[in-house]
């Protein structure tokens, strides 16, 4: 059997209506193309691997008896894929089959690129907040953390138009290199929830390979749709730093994070 060009996986948790027009967005067409189309649900309640089974029947269903959250269940749908390069796509994106075909093409254009990410826009068809960045360092955190108290912004430019080489890009929608996931290997499932894309961008551009956010080619993200309450959000997003920095930063720099973040969500909290 001939390798696919390509692979897309698709994750859900319990977002059925959602999942369905995600993969309408683009199924059919890649389908016809050859593609490898893998739906890795994170057992979900709301019968939606029973939807995508009748209403997809050509899509590969890997259904989870427990939420192994981002990396878990992508990293299911990982050892599947087959493609020489795969798509990681969250069930609250809307990608055009012809938006997704012109990511892949840039991978032939550029060999040195291990990672790209389509321009992530809202519902509104606003640039999103937090699709790419650089390492966060605690240079770049205190530069972000200290624009964000003085309400001045976005450190990065949301409104960029042209392809921009960066530290990370978010994984709601990200194509990587097959070469280079084998290389590298699996999303990091020590990460629970955030930074598992910082941590694989990280390892892939150690691995000598380029990361990009593309704007050219947008797609809806409409986000938030799986994640906790605000405030549990955000202690999960600094525990998950955390481990970001023990894993690549050592000792000495996690322990400065630590003393740095107490005060950080106290003054948070005081200006809501």
């Amino acid at each position: 059997m001939s390798r696919p060009p390509a692979s897309v996986i698709v994750l859900s948790h319990d977002t059925r209506e959602l999942t369905l027009h995600c993969l309408s967005s683009f199924a059919p067409e890649l389908d016809r193309l050859g593609w490898q189309l893998v739906a890795v649900d994170n057992a979900s309640s709301d019968g939606t691997v029973e939807a995508i089974r009748a209403r997809f029947p050509f899509v590969e269903v890997v259904a989870s008896e427990r939420n192994l959250g981002f990396a878990g269940g992508n990293n299911l749908g990982l050892r599947r894929a087959a493609g020489d390069v795969v798509f990681l796509v969250n069930s609250d994106v809307a990608a055009a089959a012809e938006t997704l075909l012109a990511l892949a093409r840039q991978f032939d254009i550029r060999p040195d690129l291990g990672v790209i990410s389509p321009g992530l826009r809202t519902a509104d068809g606003e640039p999103q907040a937090f699709a790419y960045g650089d390492d966060p360092t605690l240079a770049y955190l205190l530069r972000r953390g200290s624009r964000a108290l003085a309400g001045r912004g976005p450190l990065h430019d949301r409104s960029v138009d042209q392809p921009v080489e960066t530290g990370w890009v978010s994984g709601a929608c990200m194509g990587v290199r097959g070469t280079a996931i084998r290389q590298v290997g699996l999303l990091d499932e020590r990460f629970g929830l955030y930074f598992e894309d910082a941590d694989w961008c990280l390892r892939i551009r150690r691995a000598g390979w380029k990361v990009s956010y593309d704007p050219r080619f947008p797609v809806t993200h409409l986000g938030g749709r799986s994640l906790p309450h605000r405030r549990a959000a955000g202690r999960l997003y600094h525990q998950s730093l955390v481990k970001y920095y023990s894993k690549h930063y050592g000792a000495l720099r996690t322990l400065a994070l630590r003393c740095l973040l107490a005060p950080y969500r106290l003054l948070i909290a005081l200006r809501r």
